[in-house]
């Protein structure tokens, strides 16, 4: 395999829980060496976070493990002044600084974007934050669930009797790693070119208003407000969740060749001249009795049959899985998705984590280390620090 695409490049990881942990990530597996500054006998809250108490209380909680594998720990009080001079040497050899604080907290420290571009001015410094570094909400605090309802996605998640309703899991978070992510590797790939550090401000809620998509998009070009629709397509009809012999099923014959091709495989061929659901706009606004069609026909098999018959049609189509089955997917195994690293302290053979769901060169990137006890990489603090000064 090449050498990674980060390969040389050398982060310090200030986070802590999700969304900086979830940026520093994808560097540590893109190739990046990624230390992390953690707090002396705490260390990031995401130790202590996750489904086995034990782990939690060990340190080494399920929340920590799956996003920091790979990665390196030192403890460093930036508050010490001794560990505050360990830090600034850190800094002159570093590519790269991520932080997901309150805004203002690193100022505070001492450690805003010109003090630290003082120290090296090469440096790309990522601050991931709920609101932004600016603007009249910036210092306020910021979970994934208050990102979640501010920018709108939990208004239309649901129906219009269930919303507001949370995503089942912490998208926000992640979706302002993945942002962080991506920029870092732009202002790398800008002073590989010969351009000055950069300092990338996040926000978490334009992250996510960002990527919500249609919803947005229909407001701010058609002010049309949307609605939450459950688990239904508000762009194209048939398209949300069908119920098969055995369960549910997702299809989204969004297209209209997409829909001809439905109606035939489920031998409702009298579906696709009836005035009611000749075209899209009509589909739509008969959304309901078209789906009950739908499901009488889709009565008469299984999930796993429609899934087949549908997709070799040309209609995307697929069983709606828990956690557990998906996992279990033949697709994610034969593309590596999951590795087994070895777990931090030895007491058991290993532990799985996720990939990014991409691949260099048809290899899926893989940790290259297990997640760090807190600490684990004191004594070579020193050697880190001189092999990134003159790297």
């Amino acid at each position: 395999m090449q050498p990674r695409p980060l390969s040389g490049i050398c982060v310090l990881d200030l986070t802590n829980v999700l969304s900086g942990p979830y940026c520093s990530y994808q560097l540590a597996l893109l190739g990046a060496e990624v230390l992390k500054i953690e707090n002396p006998g705490q260390g990031d809250l995401a130790r202590k976070l996750g489904a086995d108490p034990a782990l939690n209380r060990q340190g080494i909680g399920a929340s920590f493990l799956a996003q920091n594998s790979g990665k390196k720990s030192v403890e460093l009080d930036l508050k010490d002044p001794g560990d505050r001079a360990r830090f600034e040497d850190l800094v002159r050899g570093a590519d790269v600084l991520v932080e997901n604080f309150r805004a203002g907290v690193m100022q505070r420290l001492g450690y805003g974007w010109e003090s630290l571009r003082a120290i090296n001015p090469g440096l790309v410094y990522c601050a991931i934050s709920g609101f932004g570094q600016t603007g009249p909400m910036s210092d306020g605090p910021a979970y994934d669930q208050i990102i979640q309802g501010l920018s709108g996605m939990m208004s239309i998640t649901g129906t219009a009797d269930t919303a507001p309703l949370r995503v089942g899991f912490p998208v926000a978070d992640t979706l302002g790693g993945l942002m962080g992510a991506m920029s870092i590797c732009a202002a790398l790939a800008s002073r590989a070119g010969g351009g000055p550090g950069r300092f990338i401000d996040v926000s978490m809620l334009e992250a996510s208003v960002s990527a919500m998509g249609w919803p947005v998009s229909n407001y701010l070009v058609c002010e049309v407000e949307p609605e939450p629709m459950g688990d239904q397509n508000a762009t194209a009809a048939p398209s949300g969740t069908f119920t098969a012999a055995d369960g549910p099923l997702n299809i989204a014959a969004n297209q209209q060749r997409q829909y001809e091709s439905l109606c035939r495989v489920i031998d409702r061929v009298d579906l696709i001249t009836d005035f009611r659901f000749a075209d899209r706009e009509s589909r739509k606004g008969h959304r309901e009795e078209l789906n009950a069609e739908i499901n009488l026909a889709l009565a008469r098999k299984d999930c796993l049959y429609w899934e087949r018959e549908l997709s070799a049609a040309g209609v995307p189509a697929a069983r709606i899985t828990t956690v557990a089955q998906t996992m279990a997917l033949e697709q994610l195994a034969d593309r590596g998705f999951v590795s087994e690293v070895p777990f931090p302290d030895g007491s058991r053979r290993s532990v799985r984590v996720c990939g990014t769901g991409v691949q260099f060169d048809g290899e899926p990137l893989r940790p290259l280390g297990p997640a760090p006890l807190l600490g684990e990489h004191n004594h070579q603090l020193a050697e880190l620090t001189e092999r990134w000064t003159h790297s």
